[in-house]
């Protein structure tokens, strides 16, 4: 399950209900679906949508998205390290980024602004985000780096990251 962590204030958030409240506070959606779904490290990206169609469709079609893909990162992806620096960098989408995370982790950093302090979600199997668009956020791999998430879009250009430029993401990076 998700942990949320704000490093400046040296806090731990767990527990579901406590995570969806204090995500809410900076219009992050949280939710847990199962995933359980039987499949090997090499599963191409059609099994792993059909594997967990029972539950996108729906999501898909109550929230008018019309894309899914599949991300698959671990230590044998080609380029690791630009992948990883890519993601790194603070930036903002034209639409939500929403992620179903079927096997691995990543975490989730954001940086509300307002006075509140800057977070992240460490999130595992299971934990389904949704960043509304123009919401300022990165995303770190972690090491070692092995991810394998669902990504849904509305319009895959949507996507597209707009680099902030802000520099607070170097404030955080270990």
């Amino acid at each position: 399950m998700a942990s949320v962590h704000i490093p400046d204030e040296n806090r731990v958030i767990t527990g579901f209900a406590e995570i969806k409240a204090f995500l809410q506070t900076i219009n992050v959606w949280h939710d847990r679906w199962e995933a359980n779904a039987p499949l090997a490290p090499e599963s191409t990206q059609e099994e792993i949508l059909d594997a967990y169609a029972h539950v996108l469709r729906p999501y898909m079609a109550s929230h008018h998205y019309q894309v899914a893909d599949v991300i698959n990162v671990h230590g044998e992806t080609p380029n690791l390290q630009a992948l990883r620096d890519k993601f790194l960098a603070e930036h903002t989408h034209t639409e939500d980024e929403v992620r179903f995370f079927v096997d691995g982790q990543g975490y989730f950093w954001f940086n509300p602004g307002g006075g509140r302090p800057v977070c992240y979600v460490h999130c595992v199997a299971g934990d389904l985000l949704s960043v509304p668009a123009n919401t300022p956020h990165w995303f770190d791999l972690g090491e070692p780096a092995f991810v394998k998430a669902i990504r849904i879009f509305i319009d895959p250009s949507g996507w597209v990251p707009h680099y902030t430029e802000s520099g607070i993401d170097q404030q955080y990076r270990s």
